[in-house]
């Protein structure tokens, strides 16, 4: 896509806020079944059941593994260290590695219709060219590159002079696209990223493995707010969110679930619990 933004021009789309920790079809609002919600909004979107959909998630002290955090060869000592330290952990059902969540941390999903114009990294573009003119009023230095030493390190770290304060992620779901990213706006980030090398330190220990984790460096971790010496809460920037579609040319929409979305709402939880079995202590 020559132009990433357009993609919202003049488009319907279906805002759902998770913000908050009301129940989501009568279960828990965590992140066990966020990761089941985007797979049902992507399955009716790329059936064009629904429109294109943007969900606002937030969950407070979670730890989000990857599928290779699973295989970690002392995994139990580290998820023994998150529970002492009142973090709860869930597998989440794509690649990538562990991602810190608390309450100063706001997650976006973009969940769009898979056609073949939409590339993976068209998917990943949006995402970036969305944040870079959510913050374009305070900066034009948001750059896209893996930063050595973050945790969930990746070529779609979004950093401001090496600092990252946030990770865009992609799942495809039949016949549509999820694209999420988790941003950093408050609280403290070093903490985080101190939890996370912790964990990894637990339970990796000195072992070989086949698989590459980070070490990762608190340094190089940072808050939006700390990078551009603001002061937003997580409401002040889903509200710029909001704000920022409607200048694109979308135009937002309540959401409401459909009885479809419920039912492969509920058969992806499944999978998910039958996913985080592993992981309990």
């Amino acid at each position: 896509m020559q132009n990433s933004l357009a993609f919202f021009q003049n488009k319907s789309v279906r805002f759902i806020d998770h913000s908050k920790q009301e129940k989501v079809f009568d279960q828990p609002n965590e992140a066990l079944t966020s990761f089941a919600v985007d797979d049902a909004i992507a399955t009716a979107v790329g059936d064009y059941e629904v429109e294109t959909t943007a969900r606002i998630w937030v969950h407070d002290k979670t730890i989000v593994l990857g599928i290779p955090d699973a295989r970690l060869p002392y995994l139990q000592q580290g998820l023994h260290y998150l529970q002492t330290h009142h973090y709860k952990a869930v597998v989440r059902n794509s690649g990538g590695l562990a991602v810190a969540l608390d309450k100063g941390v706001v997650n976006l999903s973009f969940i769009i219709p898979n056609t073949s114009k939409v590339s993976i990294h068209d998917g990943y573009d949006i995402m970036y060219a969305f944040v870079q003119r959510l913050f374009q009023p305070f900066t034009t230095d948001i750059k896209a590159y893996e930063i050595v030493g973050s945790y969930c390190p990746g070529d779609y770290d979004l950093s401001i002079n090496g600092v990252k304060f946030a990770g865009i992620s992609q799942r495809r779901v039949r016949n549509g696209i999820a694209i999420q990213i988790y941003l950093d706006v408050e609280g403290d980030s070093k903490e985080r990223a101190r939890v996370v090398r912790q964990f990894y330190s637990l339970s990796k220990q000195d072992e070989r493995t086949n698989f590459t984790y980070p070490d990762v460096n608190p340094n190089v971790m940072g808050t939006i707010n700390e990078l551009i010496h603001t002061s937003f809460t997580v409401d002040d920037v889903i509200q710029m969110m909001k704000q920022t579609l409607k200048e694109l040319g979308a135009e937002l929409k309540t959401g409401h679930f459909t009885p479809n979305e419920e039912n492969v709402f509920h058969k992806r939880l499944e999978q998910m619990e039958k996913r985080n079995e592993k992981i309990h202590i």
